[in-house]
Order: C-alpha cells, then sequence, then structure tokens
C-alpha cells in the first residue's frame, strides 16, 4: 500500500485505527521525537483551469510531527490543531519505513477501514440524493 493511500485512510478514520496502530509500536520499539508535533502554516496550489497555471489560493493551518524509530524517520502532516494525530502518523510512517514486522498485517486492517468508509459515505450520500429536489418535475 502506497504512503498516500494509507494516510488518507488513517485521517479519514477520524484517529482511532491511527492512535492503535502507534500504539502497538510505541509499547514494544524506543522512538525520538525528532520534532513534536508543532503548528505551522503551508500554502495551498491550486490550478487555474483558463490557463492551467499553479497559483496559491492561501494558507492552510497544519500540525506536523517527525518520529525516529531504528534509525528511520516518519514524517506526520495534517490539517488543523491535531497534535495526537500527527505524532500517531509520524510513527506509523517511520514504521513502515523501518520495515518493522508488526507492520505486515496492517494493510489488512487498513483496507478493511477503506471499505468500510467508502461504504458509510455511499450510505450518507444516498441519504442526502432522496432528499434532492427536482426543480423540473415542480409545478408553476
Amino acid at each position: 500500500m502506497k504512503r498516500k493511500q494509507r494516510t488518507e485512510i488513517l485521517i479519514q478514520d477520524g484517529g482511532s485505527l491511527a492512535n492503535k496502530l502507534a500504539e502497538t509500536i510505541t509499547t514494544k520499539y524506543n522512538y525520538l521525537e525528532i520534532i513534536k508535533p508543532q503548528y505551522g502554516l503551508t500554502m495551498v496550489k491550486m490550478r487555474e483551469t483558463a490557463k492551467k497555471s499553479l497559483f496559491y489560493v492561501g494558507e492552510v493551518l497544519i500540525t506536523e510531527a517527525k518520529i525516529e524509530i531504528n534509525q528511520t524517520i516518519g514524517i506526520g502532516l495534517v490539517i488543523g490543531m491535531e497534535k495526537k494525530m500527527a505524532k500517531s502518523l509520524a510513527i506509523i510512517d517511520a514504521a513502515y519505513r523501518a520495515s518493522l514486522p508488526e507492520t505486515k498485517n496492517w494493510d489488512v486492517y487498513l483496507l478493511q477501514r477503506e471499505k468500510q468508509i467508502t461504504e458509510l459515505r455511499a450510505k450518507e450520500q444516498a441519504g442526502l440524493l432522496k432528499s434532492k429536489v427536482n426543480f423540473e418535475t415542480m409545478e408553476v
């Protein structure tokens, strides 16, 4: 599983799975906080549709963290004020990069959670579509 997909699943989950996976690593391995979770700002890029050129829309508040496990650095970056989530993401990233044995089974959990999130969103979307008004069939 690629890093981007893994991170998106963990963030969409809301943090419970990320905290659980990070805890399994921190109980067995020593880790070093290179950068403790801290707030920062980053610029948001957008592509202008007519000219296809990039421009910066503005800034967004982020929380970032860097963790080292077995001489391998992991990075956690999340939008908003989410110190615990950024730290958990950094620990998970470091564990994957260090190829720790615990990470071998994580892809199964992540894919199951991705499926659950997709099904939940489909149900929410179906509920929204039920309440959608069709203005073409309304009498004037």
